[in-house]
């Protein structure tokens, strides 16, 4: 006989949209769970620099794009958040680091594109004295302007924990290929099937909802869904870790014409406490398709170029590839928003930046309203933990 079980949503992936999103929606009232097919946070959320940021890279030509507008507003979000102030309590997620700088080297084209930038998000960039400089730039040699920018860091492990924390009772790890997703007589999917070795019963939901990054494609086939398109954009992340490092939070904006900084730095710490420098910006776009030594080649001679008042001699570099998922629109383009698709009672989701996550909580929190979808009265006769293992979560590659 097979058991049957009933709730209002299921999530599936369990990075931090699908995470903020249990969170959400459970304070709304709804019943709702989490299926991960790995380890949470696995994907992309743990390959995050974790950057909280407020769009000043797609403001350096000057003009505030609608990736700015957007994205303007999220720092102030993630901060009332972060002092408990929002739906979403994150009062206890480690903040790495208050600030985020931008150094603009002494060539002419980078000071343009920083003015320019800064002039575009007026009131919320700020050129730094000189005499206000963070003790790593003012032992800078080489010359150079630092703004300090409204975004900040997060640490993204931390946040994996607050956001478990609350729902560790609702978030289940199911095997790749252990179920079936079933459609009711009007052609819309109702139900997951699970049937194998292990487990034999069915889930029903008044809707899905898939938030897993590069996994939505694979759930998209499942479901035999048309419309929701994803792409994915591969990067080539380097980090550098080292005792003496010491910690710096900073884009590096180079000479050309290039909106993306040619170098993005944070700072973490392994399970030793070892500092870690993990880079993105260019240096992680173009070295897609380099091998590791080529990588961490490029990522050697950059640093050593753009700080050279740091030895580097003790440290290791490592590189790993990651691919970021984005929905597929208007013949891939890249959204400018977080975004999401309905189709057959599926709505499928991508923040596209980490920084956009509460505001795609939004949009489809303010979607199921309009849809009617409203929360049940709970089960007392249903434990799903009967029939599924909790999931685990994953930690960063550095250890």
């Amino acid at each position: 006989m097979t058991s049957s079980y009933s709730t209002d949503i299921v999530i599936f992936g369990g990075g931090i949209a699908g995470l903020w999103l249990l969170n959400r929606l459970s304070n709304q009232g709804y019943q709702v769970i989490l299926l991960e097919t790995d380890k949470l946070g696995s994907g992309q959320t743990l390959a995050s620099q974790g950057i909280i940021h407020g769009g000043l890279k797609y403001a350096l030509n000057g003009a505030l794009s609608g990736a700015a507008n957007v994205i303007s507003d999220m720092p102030a979000r993630w901060r009332s958040a972060l002092a408990g102030e929002d739906e979403i309590d994150l009062r206890e997620c480690r903040v790495l680091s208050e600030h985020y700088y931008m150094w603009s080297n002494s060539g002419f084209r980078s000071k343009l594109k920083t003015f320019l930038g800064s002039k575009s998000l007026s009131g919320r960039v700020t050129a730094v004295e000189q005499r206000d400089y963070p003790d790593f730039f003012k032992a800078a040699t080489v010359e150079g302007v630092l703004y300090k920018l409204p975004d900040f860091v997060v640490d993204t492990n931390s946040l994996l924990d607050v956001l478990i924390e609350k729902q560790r009772d609702r978030i289940f790890r199911v095997q790749p290929g252990s179920y079936t997703f079933k459609r009711n007589e009007s052609g819309l999917v109702n139900a997951i099937s699970f049937n194998d070795e292990s487990m034999q019963f069915v889930l029903e939901a008044q809707k899905f909802i898939f938030s897993a990054g590069k996994g939505n494609q694979q759930l998209i086939d499942d479901a035999s869904l048309t419309k929701p398109k994803s792409q994915l954009r591969p990067l080539n992340m380097v980090y550098v870790k080292g005792k003496a490092l010491p910690p710096v939070f900073v884009h590096c904006i180079g000479d050309s014409f290039s909106l993306t900084p040619k170098l993005t730095v944070t700072s973490h710490s392994d399970a030793e406490g070892e500092t870690v420098w993990y880079l993105g910006g260019e240096i992680a776009e173009s070295g897609v398709g380099k091998d590791k030594d080529a990588q961490i080649h490029v990522a050697r001679k950059l640093l050593a170029t753009l700080f050279p008042w740091i030895d580097f001699d003790a440290t290791e570099f490592h590189c790993f590839t990651i691919d970021r998922a984005e929905a597929n629109i208007n013949n891939n383009t890249r959204p400018e928003d977080a975004y999401f698709i309905e189709e057959s009672n599926v709505l499928v989701a991508w923040p596209t930046k980490l920084t956009l996550t509460p505001n795609l909580a939004d949009n489809i929190s303010d979607h199921l309203v309009a849809s009617g979808v409203v929360p049940s009265t709970p089960s007392t006769e249903q434990n799903l933990s009967d029939v599924l293992e909790p999931a685990e979560i994953a930690t960063s590659r550095w250890g």
